[in-house]
């Protein structure tokens, strides 16, 4: 792992290199852009935390966490999890993604979760290797056309 690694929320200083963060070509269909991301942070402010991954000065990555949603929206069901993991190609294979998984980890630790979810769009090239590789279990459950995954924390 890079040993510089660090989060720091997206801010009007560092929003250029939040946007900047782009995956492989061959991987734009299994993830959402930072844009995107972000627009949705703005609307959704008491459950998205969002966050710039930096190498040093460097901008390596970009995730948001979701944070005690309504997850079917009857009101009974909660959860909290990472919700979007951008890493951009010179810095995959160093760490980052584990990194960013851990960090979420750790914050919905610290704010009493139990359990860590995950969604992911299937498919050849996916990321569910690499969320299975650091423990996530298939729910059996699908969110839309995406698999839902869980870490017992």
């Amino acid at each position: 792992m890079t040993p510089d690694l660090r989060l720091v929320p997206v801010t009007l200083a560092n929003l250029d290199a939040a946007i900047a963060v782009r995956v492989r070509p061959d991987q734009e269909q299994f993830v959402t852009s930072v844009v995107k991301s972000l627009a949705e942070a703005y609307v959704r402010p008491r459950t998205a935390w969002p966050r710039l991954i930096l190498d040093g000065a460097d901008a390596v990555g970009f995730l948001m966490a979701f944070l005690d949603i309504d997850w079917n929206g009857e009101g009974v069901d909660f959860r909290s999890g990472l919700w979007r993991l951008n890493v951009t190609p010179g810095a995959q294979g160093r760490g980052v993604g584990r990194f960013a998984v851990s960090s979420v980890a750790a914050e919905l630790r610290r704010r009493g979760a139990t359990r860590m979810y995950v969604t992911w769009h299937p498919g050849d090239g996916g990321p569910e290797g690499f969320y299975r590789r650091l423990g996530f279990e298939l729910t059996g459950e699908v969110s839309g056309d995406q698999t839902v995954g869980v870490l017992t924390l």
